[in-house]
């Protein structure tokens, strides 16, 4: 074992990957390890897990290098560990040294809005004349740009890095790492401003990576970059060359677009003489972001006729990684915007962490642009493959059918193009399976996702698993990483799936999960969770199913207990018994034991040891209004008295929690062993004070069926409610009761989202349908409608009609079938 200690300087690895999770892990031999010390997670935690799974070497961190650390590092063979004061700034430093062996183009691209797609576009545009590489996905962070950099290779002509910064000095470590020699500032909005004292402030931050870069490109209609580049940019880089585009006269390049019905006319006058462009997007964000890449490929010497050409094989970029139901009881993981070895890696860590199913089929085209031989690039992928233990593998292309004696799995099957597999395949072989379809654009995957998806009511709950995470964190940020965490995930999750946010919810790693009824925690276990579940409401009928899938009860009442007893009494091997969780009543007055029942209880409890007690717990009855906290801090004091006095009978300490997600926000003093998190982990921030630290999960989607036009006096829907006071435009929504939209929302009391406009209901709402008035929207059949998201916020549309998000969330049906995504 080597130790180097105190090492502020570069660390030098012959690793091939660099691992910044240890969820993540794929070639151990082969990688090196970051433990990163973080707000709410810390790497340390994981070096002996990462070295029993093979990894050799590895960067600590001074501060976290304790005596018991230092003892088993000293006990590992064949390992090399460097100690750093920061290990985010020695990864840094690996990514800056391996730029440094490159003198290819690099651009690199900042701004509020638009980087990602704006190099998704550029990489699909530049491809055909250079070997591309990019930022997988939106790895911009002070980790994600390392990694990025780290893909470059020597085969490479051309490389594209995004980058994004949340506060100050950030971009000052990011700025060599990317070393960019030309570069894009997409526009500046809001995105972050509270990590900076002014816009200003911002906008400078972000010019930091363009200090060495030979030419630059914006819009000049952004005034403020505009000032910023002219007043801190120019006087670093006095050679720097800008073109810049807009509508203001004094810009390189004058731009205007010219909108017609199913096309959009770019026209530039300027530097590059006058041209125009035809494209399919009419978006004033897609129009600007296309210009943007229009620019640079005119700089870069492309004809304008090669440019036209390939800008009408552009498609929106859709950089959700999503995970639906499909055919058969199987599960589609649809990843088919791009196909590249990191974005691969990437999506089958994915599919590693799902539990639905214990088969696993990959559906893989060729990796395109890759810059490596197809032998050595389909043995790494055959290896990887390997690794995450796939049990089939489809293969669609020319290239990767060559390739078939790499892949020694089980079960293969070969197709030249996406055509012939969609006409020979069996796909009714395809059953109870975890599917990944992961293609290059060019293999339109996303008619095989079309065939395997389960069919689609035309109203779609989306669930956004990044928002989860980033909840999950804003809530662990609050009690910190003493404090442990149960997830509710009772009554299908909020709404929202069970199994698939449990998923999630154990690969985060919290510490316990709660569900209401025995059923839905055998619903978790059929579906691969292992993490403890609290069953809070178990009576004697179900005590042979909690024991049979080791959940765990909640004991509210001497009845229950007395039960319970009983029932352990007769087993003969008790060390199988799962523990239980005390609840005691200090106000809700709902379940739970009072204070008369504590005698009885410890003298039950102190006279049958065989009844293991996980927890004690109380539920604060007023937390989310501030005017019940006196009462809050009465039950907690009469929580801490009951809970004391049954250690005392036990003889041993139990986790107590009391705190549920509005309990976290108003009283963290009160944090205890644990606390319950529920609505909070769904975006619902129930106090209303830090509403703001929390992100939509949910977006409930639906479309428009059909549109009417209809004159002044008629009227709309059952029993003539709906009445027309002027020429409208009425539309048919494919959402009805029977979905979750409430009839309370009709007859204008509800408003949806089309294309840019709020439109309110019109008429009763129908058991299947809803009819809202688009008179000033522009919309056509079959439209996207959102009827809650970030549109609508899901509060609002709960406060017209007098009730709470949670009856909003639970109530949507079952038909309504739920997308999972990440981005």
């Amino acid at each position: 074992m080597t130790l180097t200690e105190n090492t502020t300087t570069s660390v030098q690895t012959t690793a091939t990957y660099l691992l910044t999770d240890s969820r993540q892990l794929s070639f151990p031999e082969q990688s090196i390890f970051f433990a990163i010390k973080g707000e709410r997670h810390d790497g340390h935690q994981y070096l002996k897990e990462l070295y029993r799974k093979g990894v050799r070497e590895f960067v600590v961190e001074e501060a976290s290098v304790n005596d018991k650390l230092r003892k088993d590092i000293k006990s590992w063979k064949n390992a090399t560990v460097w100690v750093v004061v920061s290990s985010i700034r020695a990864l840094q430093k690996i990514g800056t040294e391996h730029r440094s062996h490159f003198s290819i183009p690099v651009l690199g691209i900042v701004g509020s809005n638009g980087k990602t797609i704006v190099k998704e576009w550029l990489a699909q545009l530049i491809a055909p004349d250079q070997r591309v590489v990019a930022s997988p996905k939106s790895y911009n962070s002070q980790i994600g740009v390392p990694l990025s950099v780290w893909n470059l290779k020597k085969e490479h002509t051309f490389a594209i890095f995004e980058a994004g910064v949340s506060r100050a000095h950030e971009m000052e470590y990011l700025q060599p790492v990317i070393n960019p020699t030309v570069g894009i500032f997409t526009n500046i909005g809001s995105a972050h401003d509270d990590g900076f004292r002014s816009r200003k402030q911002k906008i400078t931050e972000k010019l930091r990576l363009f200090t060495k870069v030979k030419s630059l490109i914006y819009c000049k209609d952004y005034t403020e970059v505009d000032e910023e580049i002219q007043l801190i940019l120019r006087p670093v880089n006095p050679f720097l060359k800008t073109i810049t585009w807009g509508s203001q006269a004094d810009a390189d390049i004058n731009v205007t677009f010219e909108s017609h019905k199913d096309n959009t006319i770019i026209k530039l006058d300027g530097i590059f003489g006058n041209l125009q462009f035809e494209t399919v997007f009419r978006d004033d964000a897609s129009l600007e972001n296309l210009t943007h890449c229009i620019v640079f490929l005119l700089d870069f010497g492309l004809m304008p006729s090669v440019i036209q050409k390939r800008i009408l094989t552009l498609r929106p970029v859709s950089m959700r990684l999503e995970l639906k139901e499909g055919i058969n009881n199987c599960y589609v993981i649809d990843d088919t915007y791009n196909n590249d070895l990191q974005g691969l890696t990437m999506a089958l860590n994915f599919l590693s962490q799902q539990e639905q199913r214990s088969h696993r089929t990959v559906i893989l085209s060729d990796v395109l642009q890759s810059g490596q031989a197809p032998a050595e690039l389909y043995g790494i992928i055959a290896q990887l493959l390997r690794e995450k233990k796939i049990d089939r593998l489809i293969g669609i292309g020319p290239e990767i059918s060559l390739q078939v004696n790499q892949f020694d799995i089980s079960e293969t099957k070969f197709y030249k193009d996406t055509d012939a597999f969609l006409k020979a395949f069996p796909f009714s072989s395809l059953t109870d399976s975890l599917v990944l379809v992961k293609g290059a654009r060019t293999f339109s995957f996303e008619k095989i996702v079309h065939r395997i998806q389960q069919k689609l009511h035309g109203t779609v709950l989306e669930i956004n698993l990044d928002a989860l995470t980033h909840n999950l964190n804003f809530y662990r940020s609050k009690i910190g990483s003493d404090t442990k965490i149960m997830v509710m995930v009772k009554a299908f999750a909020y709404g929202s799936g069970s199994s698939e946010v449990a998923n999630l919810l154990q690969y985060h790693r919290v510490d316990y999960l709660g569900v209401a009824y025995a059923d839905e925690g055998v619903s978790l276990r059929q579906s691969g969770i292992t993490l403890p579940i609290m069953v809070m409401n178990s009576t004697a009928p179900t005590f042979d199913t909690l024991l049979q899938y080791h959940l765990e009860p909640e004991i509210y009442s001497k009845r229950i207990l007395t039960d319970w007893i009983e029932f352990v009494n007769r087993k003969n091997n008790s060390s199988e018994i799962p523990p239980v969780h005390l609840k005691l009543d200090t106000g809700m007055h709902r379940l739970g034991f009072v204070e008369d029942d504590y005698d009885w209880l410890c003298q039950k409890l102190s006279s049958n040891p065989s009844i293991k007690v996980s927890t004690v717990f109380s539920h604060l009855v007023g937390a989310d209004e501030g005017i019940h906290n006196n009462f809050s801090l009465l039950q907690y004091e009469r929580f801490i008295k009951g809970a004391s006095k049954i250690e005392e009978a036990l003889g041993y300490k139990v986790t107590k929690h009391i705190l549920n997600s509005a309990g976290i926000v108003r009283f963290p003093d009160f944090k205890l062993d644990m606390v319950r998190l529920g609505i909070g982990l769904y975006g619902v921030e129930a106090t209303g004070q830090q509403q703001h630290f929390l992100q939509p999960v949910g977006t409930l989607k639906t479309v428009v069926s059909q549109i009417k036009y209809l004159s002044a006096g008629e009227t709309v829907g059952y029993s003539r409610r709906g009445l027309v006071s002027h020429d409208s435009a009425i539309a048919t929504l494919a959402i009805g009761y029977a979905d979750g939209y409430d009839r309370g929302l009709g007859n204008g009391i509800g408003q949806v989202y089309v294309n840019g406009t709020l439109c309110a209901t019109i008429g009763n709402v129908c058991m299947d349908m809803t009819m809202i008035d688009v008179t000033r929207a522009i919309v056509e059949e079959g439209d996207e409608v959102i009827i809650f998201g970030n549109e609508v916020p899901i509060t609002d549309l709960s406060s017209r009609i007098g009730t709470i998000p949670y009856e909003i969330l639970t109530g949507i049906g079952e038909r309504v079938k739920r997308v999972f995504f990440k981005e």
